[in-house]
């Protein structure tokens, strides 16, 4: 049975260090189809980044114009420099039918879900404070302040889990991504997505 495929926004979300990009970047080595979201920023680019595949770089102004014109499906600003999803890109793509990868902090996931409330928000979850607080670490980044800092920030926004449609446990590569294809799978055969498409096929259909 032919449908015309819809396209799902598939938010992935997480506290700082838990592996979200790590998951994302396995998961798309063997999902060609699923396009992945570009953010817009105004920092300059670093060596080797391309316009409109690493970001799209833009200047304030032009950035302000489009927080102006709601063409953000969400923006912060980090450090001096702005950062945003735009909303062209990602809608233009749902609508060919196409699944979008979106790879975004807690924030930015909330105000998505205000927008798009139609996406699919997955968490994903390190399999201890203990292991998170290892991760942080291993970095090698973090003073002692700031990693209790940050534990801290996971441990409220693990709280806050029921805001989200799915959850993963990162606590192995491949079994994250293997439940990330299965959440997608699942979304695609959605019977809430298609139930108009599949009544209005199956209701006109002579037998």
């Amino acid at each position: 049975m032919e449908l015309k495929k819809q396209g799902n926004l598939i938010v992935i979300c997480g506290p700082s260090a838990v592996g979200k990009g790590t998951i994302c970047k396995e998961f798309l080595k063997t999902n060609k189809d699923i396009k992945l979201s570009v953010s817009a920023t105004t920092r300059k680019p670093r060596e080797g980044e391309i316009n409109g595949v690493n970001y799209y770089f833009l200047d304030k102004e032009d950035f302000l114009n489009k927080i102006e014109n709601d063409e953000f499906l969400e923006y912060a600003t980090v450090y001096d420099n702005c950062y945003g999803t735009p909303k062209g890109p990602v809608l233009e793509n749902l609508k060919q039918g196409y699944d979008v990868l979106l790879e975004i902090d807690i924030q930015g996931a909330m105000q998505v879900k205000e927008k798009y409330p139609k996406g699919v928000f997955v968490f994903i979850l390190p399999p201890t404070l203990k292991e998170l607080e290892n991760r942080i670490r291993n970095r090698g980044t973090e003073s002692k302040e700031d990693m209790e800092k940050r534990l801290g920030c996971a441990q409220d926004e693990i709280l806050q889990v029921e805001k989200y449609d799915y959850f993963i446990v990162n606590d192995d590569l491949v079994e994250a991504t293997k439940k990330l294809n299965a959440i997608i799978l699942a979304e695609q055969n959605s019977v809430k997505k298609y139930k108009k498409n599949i009544i209005d096929k199956f209701s006109k259909e002579e037998f």
